[in-house]
């Protein structure tokens, strides 16, 4: 899988690149991870609010900091 973490290396977005290498663990899947902050490739996405989570392509989350458990359960929805 490769994760894209969309937006500015705040707080928010470590969090949530921290939530989400921790359940691709949990689920003992292999990743690669990117933090996409060139905003012209962010409005790509159609996203507006960040952070946002996109994994192999798909948009999953935008504007919200998922915890582990959230995180895991958009993870599984791509399996």
């Amino acid at each position: 899988m490769h994760v894209k973490i969309l937006g500015p290396a705040t707080k928010d977005a470590e969090k949530l690149m921290q939530n989400t290498a921790i359940a691709l663990k949990k689920l003992k899947i292999k990743a690669s991870f990117e933090n996409v902050n060139d905003f012209r490739k962010v409005m790509t996405y159609g996203v507006m609010t960040m952070p946002a989570l996109v994994i192999d392509e798909q948009l999953l989350s935008y504007g919200t900091i998922l915890n582990v458990e959230e995180a895991m359960k958009l993870i599984k929805t791509l399996m």
